[in-house]
């Protein structure tokens, strides 16, 4: 089958390699339909391995090369002796985190935060960016008419985002600044506003990107976080010009976070999800005396699956309006991953048609 496999730093090569073999008795073999491309993929082209295996993994034995991909759909081809969710020809979105059984967090429902958890795509062998793989029956979850291949691609980015503004505790009415106009910078907006808030500000420094959010005409004031009159452009947007009740920081920028503390009311909360590459400097002084609530989300527990895949075929999130490129695997490295590295590119998501 054909395949993209991560090697090294700039070493990705559209491959033949065999397919999976047959499945376990709990695992599914998924004919991938589409993948997209993560900042998390695009970190290992330039500057990998980070996340990418480079000893066999204690879960799956995987190791490089391996194919990328975290962000698929696609219809199950074959199936497990034990498996009886699914069959043979459902249409299926993936969840990545693949979970040690026992483990102490997947006891408790937490399994995407263990150190003992694999990722599809950069700690198995087989991710979205190949005709075919395979996982374990729970980490599939069956798509509805109603979604779409493409959607369906975009699942696991949109749950990120939904498990951010849960860890926020957005509720209706709240008034909600997301900083960082990036893939997950916009779901988490919608996620936001699909919880019922009544103002949705994104903060995003970049004109490109300013221009390319106001373009999908998703209703979100867009707001740059340069201007002189920034602090004033959302405090005033907000009840008594206190400040907004949840800040979802999503940009992993020094200066964000500290936006974030500056413009949460008091008693708000700030919700972490940005990566920084250094240790950012924090005002822990104006954060405590704020009594400000700073929390973090990484990943999303496995069980959200179906909540996420209704709320698209309910219309409450349109995770494809994030859709600026699409590709094929021939030109999915000079058309997706060497444009997306490029510093002046105003991309949100690029998808890979893997079965064109």
């Amino acid at each position: 089958m054909k395949a993209l496999r991560f090697h090294a730093a700039r070493d990705l090569r559209l491959e033949d390699i065999d397919p999976p073999a047959d499945p376990r008795p709990d695992e599914v073999i998924v004919q991938v339909s589409h993948c997209g491309i993560c900042g998390t993929d695009i970190h290992e082209y330039l500057d990998g391995p980070i996340f990418v295996s480079t000893e066999p993994h204690p879960l799956t034995g995987a190791s490089a090369p391996l194919v990328l991909g975290h962000e698929f759909s696609g219809r199950i081809a074959s199936v497990g002796q034990s498996v009886s969710r699914f069959a043979r020809g459902d249409r299926v979105a993936i969840l990545p985190h693949l979970n040690r059984p026992g483990d102490y967090f997947v006891r408790r429902g937490m399994g995407h935060i263990s150190d003992s958890t694999a990722l599809v795509g950069l700690s198995s062998a087989y991710g979205g960016m190949g005709e075919y793989a395979v996982l374990p029956q729970d980490n599939v979850v069956k798509l509805p008419d109603e979604v779409s291949d493409e959607q369906g691609a975009l699942f696991e980015p949109m749950a990120v985002a939904l498990n951010a503004t849960d860890r926020g505790g957005v509720h209706a009415g709240d008034s909600v600044l997301i900083t960082g106009a990036g893939p997950i910078g916009v779901l988490a907006a919608m996620a936001a506003k699909a919880a019922g808030a009544s103002r949705v500000l994104v903060s995003e420094a970049s004109p490109a990107r300013r221009r390319r959010l106001q373009s999908l005409g998703l209703g979100y004031e867009v707001i740059d976080p340069t201007s002189a009159d920034f602090v004033d452009a959302v405090l005033g947007s907000t009840e008594e010009c206190l400040g907004v009740d949840v800040a979802v920081e999503c940009a992993g920028n020094e200066r964000a976070l500290a936006d974030c503390i500056r413009l949460v009311r008091r008693g708000g909360t700030i919700v972490q999800v940005g990566i920084f590459v250094n240790p950012p400097r924090v005002d822990m002084r104006l954060l405590v005396s704020k009594a400000v609530t700073l929390t973090t989300s990484w990943g999303f527990p496995i069980t959200i699956g179906p909540r996420v895949v209704q709320m698209i075929a309910a219309g409450q999130v349109q995770p494809e309006k994030i859709i600026t490129g699409r590709v094929t695997m021939v030109d999915a490295i000079a058309g997706g991953f060497d444009a997306l590295a490029r510093s002046d590119q105003d991309h949100l998501k690029v998808l890979i048609a893997v079965a064109a």
